[in-house]
């Protein structure tokens, strides 16, 4: 009975202390257009707890003592607020925060107080300002340009570019844009992605031990998102440049007012007639070597209630046509729409997002034998987040399930058909706990990523440190286990593949590899990284070190000769197999220097990496085995009336692996079986390759510069020229040798180009 009766005086008093205390949440808004602001910093004058806001502006102050408490709260290049709020009892209050611009002068000191630093090793977040420091390339800035200088990230050249983060192939990166997967998002050229640069609101890339929200690849993340049309103003954006023109339209559809709903829209289309305008501009380049062409629309709605919440709708579609005359003609077209939406229950301590998204994406290549080689690739994912703030700390989880179908068709270098038709579900599942101490933080997760077509799971545990001894010092550490099923159908003898096929991971994959039983289906990685970085007032010093273990690649069987059917099951099953099985590493480092305090911004980058993969016969490195790697951007900017800056980029790298040719013989398809006659018949011209990427290429080095001025005009009108030249000193990097011509081609040379855009 006494026992009885302390547990009931307990929990009262553990009752009473809780009605004692309540919570204050809210979000935070610039109070000029309604936007929110992350990264903003507040704090209580109760237990002096530092919160930051998220993505979403969201922050929240947790069992805080009933009564008075004193918030204050600032944020970059914004006015500090102090104001006085209420705690219920046992309560939430609803507090949200409408923050002005600060003066320019106030803005630069307060630069290095509020400098967010990320807790995870790999992570680099670009915001869209940032993406105009770089030379303008063709008159026009872009994120691809931007994401060529982060941290392990190596870009295979101008034309038929592709991203290789950190020892990963391209398809092991997942890129989505406000959270739709995005196949194919750089064009032919490998100048441009296919994102609108003024409607990037940032960019986060995770090169190695990204966390347990993301999932469905084994390297690397670019997590692109989009802002919000303007809310207080019908405004506009209308440019033109020697490479392409642009149109950006927007504004309110119900004008932002403090404290209530308002509405947006977004129209943005961007055009390349590059092809064209090259004949005119770029005679002397050869205009052949430059049949690019591309279009990108992307189309955005935002609702934003008066509680916080927000529901928004957008679509895309973007399509690259590249004809190079009397050889290939390669052309695909992507689209996708989708949705997502916030919620913040009145009395509830949850947030809630949730989101359904599409997306597809086609491609052709059409050769002089005029067999078919395409790909197509369609999918869904839907899913639902949700965030509980505790004092300091904060635990997230989600669910998500995602669904694609892949139709594949090529003839390989040996003329064997390999085709797939297949429909793949992804079933996920995720949680987070984010630990805040003084000197100590920490998110501890797993994932779980269960597929249901190859009736395989993959338990994922994700671990980032950071330990701060000093406010300007910090020594960080990741690693994770990493899955995907989705796989590519490039071929890894050749640098530059402008047809980026897609297949689902197959179910008939070799029983063993080896020597060992092949126990699952999927693809998997390991990831550890480690690093220390230093803030010296102005400067940012980073040092980062990483392993990748790939403990299953499936990749396309490059050496397939015969068909699998019952005809030849007596042949070698490494020669009739469409699909091998891989293993690899990737290690190195990389250093990473910052100052960005007007009028100068200095960014520059070294990267060493070292990547291997092992087929079951031989061990060699892939075509983007860049050993060394250097980018140094510098910008300047004067003139506060008319803004006025100038940029140059120098990047330099060494040499990509690549096979050498051997010799050449007469190769007969022998499709008449054996009636063939090959004593007297015409075959087609063979290629005797060497070993695999034992060759290695020139070394890469490119300088880009650009002046960029703007006149600023009244009622928020603006024009801004820009003047850029690509490849300044003329340099011959080499884009690919013709093996059957022994003509060597050049990537692009010296290009000048203007463009002008006028906003209102």
């Amino acid at each position: 009975m006494k026992n009885a009766v302390l547990v009931i005086l307990l929990l009262s008093i553990f009752h009473l202390k809780a009605q004692q205390t309540g919570d204050i949440r809210g979000f935070v808004y610039d109070v000029n257009t309604g936007d929110r602001i992350s990264g903003a910093v507040v704090v209580n004058s109760q237990d002096k707890n530092v919160v930051v806001s998220d993505g979403d502006g969201y922050y929240s102050l947790v069992k805080l003592q009933a009564g008075t408490v004193l918030v204050k709260i600032w944020a970059l290049e914004f006015d500090t607020i102090v104001t006085s709020i209420i705690v219920k009892e046992g309560g939430i209050t609803k507090q949200d925060f409408y923050l002005s611009k600060m003066t320019m002068r106030g803005a630069n000191i307060r630069v290095q107080r509020q400098q967010k630093v990320p807790v995870d090793p790999g992570h680099t977040e670009i915001q869209g300002r940032d993406i105009y420091h770089l030379p303008a390339i063709g008159g026009e800035s872009d994120v691809l340009q931007y994401l060529q200088i982060m941290p392990g990230v190596v870009f295979s050249g101008d034309q038929g570019g592709q991203l290789y983060i950190r020892g990963g192939a391209p398809i092991m990166n997942k890129v989505m844009l406000d959270g739709m997967t995005i196949y194919n998002p750089f064009h032919s050229i490998g100048l441009f992605s296919v994102f609108e640069t003024d409607m990037i609101s940032s960019a986060d890339v995770y090169s190695a031990g990204f966390g347990s929200e993301y999932g469905g690849r084994v390297s690397a993340v670019v997590d692109v998102k989009t802002r919000d049309g303007n809310k207080t103003r019908f405004a506009g954006k209308a440019g033109v440049n020697t490479f392409s023109s642009k149109l950006l339209l927007e504004g309110p559809i119900k004008r932002f007012s403090k404290g209530q709903s308002n509405s947006s829209f977004a129209v943005s289309y961007r055009n390349s007639y590059l092809k064209q305008s090259s004949k005119l501009f770029y005679n002397y380049a050869d205009p052949a070597r430059l049949p690019y062409n591309f279009g990108d629309l992307f189309v955005k709605f935002s609702i934003n209630s008066s509680n916080g919440g927000y529901g928004k709708l957008y679509g895309f579609r973007f399509t690259d046509d590249v004809n190079f005359p009397g050889s290939t003609h390669y052309s695909w077209n992507s689209y996708g729409f989708g949705g997502k939406f916030l919620v913040v229950p009145d009395q509830a301590k949850t947030k809630v997002d949730g989101f359904f998204l599409y997306s597809k994406y086609e491609i052709k290549q059409q050769e002089k034998d005029n067999k078919p080689r395409s790909s197509g690739i369609s999918g869904f994912n839907m899913g639902m987040n949700f965030t509980y703030n505790l004092k300091k700390d904060e635990f997230k989880w989600g669910m998500e399930i995602n669904g694609f179908q892949t139709d594949f068709v090529l003839y390989n270098s040996n003329d064997r058909l390999i085709q797939q038709f297949e429909s793949t579900t992804e079933l996920n599942g995720f949680g987070n706990y984010k630990l805040n101490l003084k000197h100590f933080k920490a998110v501890i997760g797993a994932r779980y990523q269960y597929y249901a077509s190859l009736g395989n799971g993959s338990l994922e545990p994700r671990l980032q440190l950071r330990y701060s001894p000093m406010s300007i010092l910090g020594f960080k550490f990741s690693s994770g286990i990493y899955s995907q099923n989705l796989m590519s159908a490039i071929s890894d003898r050749d640098v530059v593949n402008l047809f980026y096929g897609f297949l689902s991971g197959p179910d008939n994959l070799p029983s063993s590899f080896n020597n060992k039983p092949v126990t699952y289906r999927i693809q998997k990685a390991r990831h550890l990284t480690a690093g220390a970085d230093l803030t010296l007032k102005k400067h940012f010093f980073n040092l980062e070190g990483f392993i990748k273990s790939f403990d299953q690649i499936t990749n396309i069987n490059r050496d397939k000769l015969f068909d699998d059917n019952e005809k030849n099951q007596g042949k070698p099953a490494r020669l009739r197999q469409d699909y091998i099985i891989e293993t690899g590493n990737a290690y190195g480092g990389d250093f990473t220097y910052k100052y960005d305090f007007k009028p100068f911004y200095i960014w520059a980058v070294y990267s060493l990496t070292y990547v291997n993969r092992f087929d079951g016969v031989t061990t060699y490195q892939p075509v983007f085995d860049r050993r060394h790697n250097a980018n140094l951007l510098i910008s300047y900017n004067f003139d506060t009336a008319h803004p006025t800056e100038i940029s140059a980029r120098w990047n330099i790298g060494s040499g990509f692996p690549f096979t050498q040719t051997q010799g050449y013989f007469e190769k007969f398809n022998f499709q008449d079986g054996i009636s063939t006659d090959y004593t007297s018949g015409n075959g087609a011209l063979g290629v005797l390759y060497g070993g695999i990427n034992q060759g290695r290429l020139p070394w890469y080095h490119r300088l880009d510069i650009s002046i960029r001025r703007t006149w600023r005009m009244a009622n928020h009108k603006e024009l801004n020229m820009v003047f850029s030249i690509t490849n300044v000193y003329n340099r011959k990097n080499i884009f690919y040798f013709d093996r059957i011509t022994l003509k060597r081609v050049n990537q692009l040379p010296f290009l000048p180009a203007i463009g002008c855009t006028y906003s209102f």
